[in-house]
């Protein structure tokens, strides 16, 4: 995932730990062809927040106490999902910081456009 996404290399613990999230609850248990959250609560799981790891993304900056001309969105990629809450981690290339946000636009679509085009044969 971490090299796939061509993401700083510091960020392998944030890989491992998308990784385990995504995992848990994706793996279908053979005996009940179900997920282990189906087994538990007896319903399946909405998996329409999950995202691409490293996937381009554009938090919306709503921390920093921004001026009338600037900007509202920075540049960043998606690296995982909060613990503590129903919030995305993103890494910002601006500050250089990885932040939780639930204020984002992912942009996914380019990434695999970028991968399709030059992994063309030939």
């Amino acid at each position: 995932m971490l090299i796939f996404s061509r993401a700083p290399l510091f960020l392998w613990a944030e890989a491992i730990a998308t990784a385990c999230f995504t995992q848990d609850r994706s793996i279908i248990h053979r005996r009940f062809n179900k997920t282990p959250y189906e087994l538990i609560n007896g319903r399946k799981l909405d998996i329409s927040f999950l995202h691409v790891f490293g996937a381009l993304c554009y938090p919306k900056n709503d921390h920093e106490d921004i001026g009338k001309l600037g900007a509202k969105g920075d540049i960043g990629f998606f690296i995982g999902y909060s613990v503590d809450s129903c919030a995305y981690r993103i890494y910002n290339r601006r500050t250089k910081k990885i932040m939780d946000t639930m204020n984002v636009s992912f942009d996914e679509l380019s990434a695999m456009a970028f991968e399709q085009r030059s992994s063309k044969p030939g």
